[in-house]
């Protein structure tokens, strides 16, 4: 035992000047589970939580770090070596190539560290990793066996039986000379290291639920431009099933919207941002991705007290239509350039009136949330370029590429997003396709862009006014029964009003991204049945039941129903239980005396 309640497991035995790994064997009920480079044996019994389905979500960790190594060692005097990467070529979606770039790239090449970095090897100069809730210690085996440049790898879970399977994994894959296992709280251990040369280059936190109660440990205790890697996967609050759950959490109010998954990338942002102003701390997200049923945000942070003046005009509250969808972003702050200096001052507002000038319904408030831009596209088209580089590292590789691809060509100033579909059934018309409404907007000389996290959505400088003439324009072209339409609903107030000016539906040739051109993988099919958030590891383990056995069980009750009541005989009887039955023999209900008899006595 070390240190303040650490408990730390070792797995080498030394010998000399040379390190044996023993080797491991197979416990009673263990099976090996692959991934990546990765071998990890895994229980049978749910003591410890796996999900195969976010393998997505560690190999594009392990590439985010990988380039984030790359560019911080390169300071440090440091090169990062990768086993069959290709020649680093910068990677554009448009068909124009950029010379300047490439010439750039070929620069900074010449230009190589004295000292090499391998992954599996231990770099004195190298980052220092934790993973505070490691379950298995898949995530960090593969961070040991996958990302060069690394000093240390921490694993940490409060299971101690987590704990020391991450020990015979660490052992089993012999990189117990980097990963190092601990079982504490991963609060507890972070608030120790918060000093400035104890703190961790990399911290990742990917707990099941919500990781709202270890961010402000998370923010003390990552170094100066140091990675924080945050996966939530409580979307049915940040997504605004629970409102004021999603506030207590977060400090923001999410709300039942089309952009729901956008906004919930950006509250996780907007709280990261605000806690780590307490400490005169700022946030530089680099990439924050929504798939599946989870968000995950690689976000830097620095410090500075000037700068983190800056966080009240970076938040914004959302006004959002109940009728329509129309949406209107309020900052929170205000700040204008007064020659070298910046002037602060509160916000002006609403940028809506009591009723929604559109439909006349009236808002619902929302936020705040991070109305900055939530990715760095120099550092993901960074990130591209490794895995287009080396396809064959990543199980998940042609995925990566694919949202990679769509987050490159996503407008960065534009927050929040309208569906198509959406759109038209508010109007209760025929839906446009997706590259003629876009082949209007461009038409009309606004931008527009896709986004990774809704497949029928729609990023546009546009106001909510051009929106709505454009459907006006394609309802005359696809007109809808008027009379049919209720005199309340939003649909005749909008068609109440004539477009102002002639949308044109004729498809451009710059309307179809490049990503969308090249049929890649952006929104994966299900990889498997039932395949969504698995249950919580238990405290006592046990096998879990199986998924279908539960779903007969619980579920789909009326579908069987029983029709002969012979059959109820073999359910028991509530009310015998309780001791209120009157009707004896007769009841046709089963009467289980021995168990009453059980209760009594207990």
């Amino acid at each position: 035992r070390k240190g303040s309640g650490m408990w730390l497991f070792s797995a080498t035995i030394s010998t000399g000047d040379q390190e044996k790994m023993p080797s491991v064997g197979l416990l009673p009920g263990e099976t090996v589970v692959k991934e990546g480079k990765a071998a990890i044996l895994f229980p049978s019994a749910n003591e410890v939580f796996y999900n195969p389905v976010q393998e997505f979500n560690r190999d594009l960790t392990c590439a985010v770090i990988t380039e984030f190594a790359r560019e911080l060692l390169a300071q440090r005097g440091v090169k990062v070596v990768l086993p069959s990467e290709q020649e680093r070529v910068v990677v554009s979606l448009s068909e124009e190539t950029n010379e300047a770039e490439a010439q750039t790239e070929e620069k900074n090449g010449s230009e190589e560290p004295a000292v090499t970095a391998a992954a599996g090897e231990r770099c004195e100069r190298g980052l220092r990793v934790l993973e505070g809730l490691a379950a298995s210690g898949l995530r960090s085996v593969r961070f040991a066996l996958e990302v060069p440049g690394l000093q240390s790898v921490t694993a940490n879970d409060f299971s101690a039986k987590a704990a020391a399977l991450i020990a015979r994994n660490a052992q089993y894959n012999g990189v117990s000379h980097l990963l190092h296992a601990s079982c504490r709280d991963a609060s507890m251990l972070m608030y120790d290291m918060r000093a400035k040369k104890d703190r961790y280059d990399v911290i990742d936190l990917d707990p099941y639920g919500s990781p709202a109660s270890f961010l402000d440990a998370a923010v003390q205790s990552v170094s100066e431009g140091g990675l924080l890697c945050i996966t939530c996967t409580d979307m049915a609050v940040m997504a605004g099933n629970s409102g004021e759950t999603c506030y207590s959490k977060y400090g923001s109010v999410s709300i039942k919207a089309k952009y729901c998954h956008e906004m919930a990338l950006r509250i996780i942002l907007h709280s990261l941002d605000q806690r780590a102003g307490v400490y005169q701390r700022y946030i530089q997200p680099l990439l924050s991705v929504s798939v599946d049923f989870y968000i995950r945000v690689f976000v830097r942070v620095f410090t500075g007290q000037a700068t983190v003046k800056n966080s009240a005009s970076k938040q914004a509250l959302v006004y959002n239509c109940v009728g329509c969808g129309a949406f209107h972003l309020q900052r929170m702050g205000r700040r204008t350039s007064n020659g070298k200096h910046m002037k602060y001052s509160a916000a002006t507002g609403p940028p809506v009136g009591p009723e929604c000038e559109h439909c006349g319904q009236r808002h619902q408030l929302g936020g705040p949330i991070w109305a900055e831009s939530i990715h760095d596209l120099e550092f993901v088209q960074k990130v591209l370029s490794a895995v287009l580089g080396n396809p064959c590292r990543f199980g998940t590789s042609k995925r990566i590429e694919g949202v990679l691809s769509m987050v490159t060509e996503e407008l960065e100033d534009v927050p929040l997003y309208y569906t198509v579909d959406n759109l038209s059934s508010t109007m209760h018309c025929n839906t446009p396709s997706l590259l003629q409404f876009r082949s209007a907007l461009l038409h009309a000389g606004h931008r527009v862009s896709l986004s990774h996290a809704c497949k029928n959505a729609i990023k546009t400088d546009a106001p909510p006014a051009a929106i709505w003439d454009i459907m006006r324009c394609w309802e005359k072209i696809n007109p809808v029964k008027r009379e049919k339409l209720s005199p309340t609903s939003p649909a005749f107030k909008i068609l109440s009003t004539e477009p102002s000016f002639e949308a044109c539906f004729t498809v451009r040739e710059d309307a179809n991204p490049q990503s969308r051109k090249r049929h890649l993988t952006r929104f994966q099919e299900n990889p498997q049945a039932f395949w969504g958030p698995k249950a919580r590891a238990k405290a006592g383990g046990g096998i879990s039941a199986d998924l279908q056995d539960k779903r007969k069980k619980f579920q789909n009750k009326r579908k069987n129903q029983i029709t002969d009541s012979s059959q109820l005989k073999t359910f028991p009887c509530k009310k015998f239980k309780q001791g209120t039955c009157t009707h004896g023999d007769e009841c046709c209900y089963f009467h289980d005396s021995e168990q009453t008899n059980e209760q009594k006595t207990e």
